[in-house]
């Protein structure tokens, strides 16, 4: 019998616990917070969750729902932190998962041991630690969690007075009223918190290196990411991106007209930025574009065309690290965001380590946490094999290729996958290594 360790109770770490218990994988999952849903649980007690007070998914509730358990019909479309966190409870609590889930542990430590696993975890409330030993471990700790600052800095920054935070520490607008304040990025973040601060503030900036496309939520009435089961997402690649720019272009007009610089990329080179509200504040004036910071002294900004501009707070949405902490370095490389995974999740080195939910896709990384997870339960009975180490590294090779071929160069789009083709990736890797009984 397998012994097994998922680490993280998110929407990642819940979804290998369903599988592993369907299953009958013996597991022990051990969670920071004292509930599940990492990400998405609101002022969560992990103190690792960047959810705001007003977060809504970007994808809609029929592409980010577990195929296992679908969300109820009476959630809205496009469902907030609060629905979110509902449905996670509600999946725990209906396959009976949340009494093996060991709440308030963190995992400090993982360490290869004699062909398994040392485990170290430390109860929140007591301080004890305790090593468990492991044939197999499942880490799903999220990689939206540690905030990543620009590097180099603003030149100057360091004596600016007025307030410097992260998106992941971002909750509300009030702070911000009466402020001058400068949003960093283009991201989905970005636009949500300049939209939210240019309600209450005296005057809001959007500074941004590159344009990017603009998608609403909705195209002529249907939630716009319903396309990923449409004619044009299996046309290739070049006609979907002309096709949806040409809806784009439609739907929206042209976005220089709007202020923002015109994206120098295709529409499907980057990661999406979904916003509904952005354009309209543009157009009522209520958020202004600038460019990237140059320098910054204790009460202004100076832009890289020469614009100055007094502010009192900087927010920068600058993205995340990949970070394992309780892994030594030297295990696993993370620099520049780029871990060496075959699929994503197998780490040709590290016998029976495994990452589940380590995707940024273009669709919802629920359905595909279970995907991974449902491969991973194969290998771990033995219903699957894996492939040599050269070959695990060839795909590897290939997959950064293809990356670096369609995206933008950005740490961003390191883990970048099209969720429809990545679930047949997988499913086809299922069927062809499938083992013989």
């Amino acid at each position: 019998m397998q012994r097994v360790c998922v680490i993280g109770a998110g929407s990642s770490g819940i979804a290998a616990c369903q599988v592993l218990a369907e299953r009958g994988i013996a597991y022990d999952c051990f969670e920071l917070g004292s509930d599940v849903g990492g990400n998405w649980r609101y002022l969560n007690d992990n103190g690792q969750s960047s959810a705001y007070r007003s977060l809504h998914i970007n994808t809609s509730r029929q592409i980010m729902q577990y195929a296992s358990f679908p969300m109820s019909d009476t959630y809205p479309v496009y469902p907030g932190h609060a629905h979110i966190a509902r449905y996670f409870d509600e999946f725990v609590d209906h396959f009976g998962l949340r009494t093996s889930i060991r709440f308030r542990t963190e995992v400090v430590g993982v360490a290869p041991e004699g062909g398994k696993w040392a485990v170290t975890y430390r109860d929140r409330d007591t301080d004890v630690r305790e090593t468990g030993s492991y044939d197999a471990v499942l880490v799903a700790n999220g990689h939206h969690w540690k905030p990543r600052w620009p590097d180099p800095g603003i030149a100057g920054a360091a004596a600016f007075e007025g307030t410097q935070t992260h998106a992941h520490d971002y909750r509300t607008p009030e702070p911000f009223a009466d402020q001058r304040v400068l949003v960093l990025g283009i991201g989905n973040s970005a636009c949500d918190i300049a939209v939210e601060t240019s309600r209450v503030s005296r005057r809001t900036f959007l500074s941004m290196r590159r344009g990017a496309h603009i998608l609403p939520k909705y195209l002529f009435g249907a939630p716009t990411d319903h396309l990923t089961h449409s004619w044009l997402a299996k046309a290739p690649l070049a006609v979907q991106d002309r096709g949806l720019q040409l809806l784009l272009r439609l739907s929206r007009g042209r976005l220089t007209d709007y202020g923002l610089p015109a994206p120098a990329h295709r529409v499907l080179a980057a990661h999406p930025t979904i916003s509904d509200d952005l354009l309209s504040r543009l157009g009522h004036g209520d958020i202004s574009v600038r460019p990237v910071p140059r320098a910054a002294d204790a009460h202004r900004v100076t832009f890289d065309d020469g614009s100055v501009e007094e502010i009192d707070a900087i927010i920068y949405c600058t993205g995340y690290d990949i970070a394992f902490p309780f892994l030594e370095p030297e295990l696993l490389d993370t620099a520049g965001n780029d871990p060496a995974l075959y699929h994503r999740v197998v780490s040709p080195d590290l016998p029976g380590l495994y990452f589940i939910g380590l995707v940024q896709p273009l669709g919802a990384i629920m359905p595909l946490a279970e995907a991974q997870s449902h491969w991973v339960a194969d290998l771990l009975e033995g219903r699957c094999a894996l492939p040599d180490r050269p070959e695990m590294l060839d795909e590897i090779r290939a997959y950064r290729a293809r990356t670096a071929h369609r995206y933008v160069a950005s740490t961003r789009h390191t883990i970048q996958v099209d969720a429809q083709p990545y679930l047949r990736e997988l499913r086809r890797e299922r069927r062809k290594r499938a083992v013989r009984r």
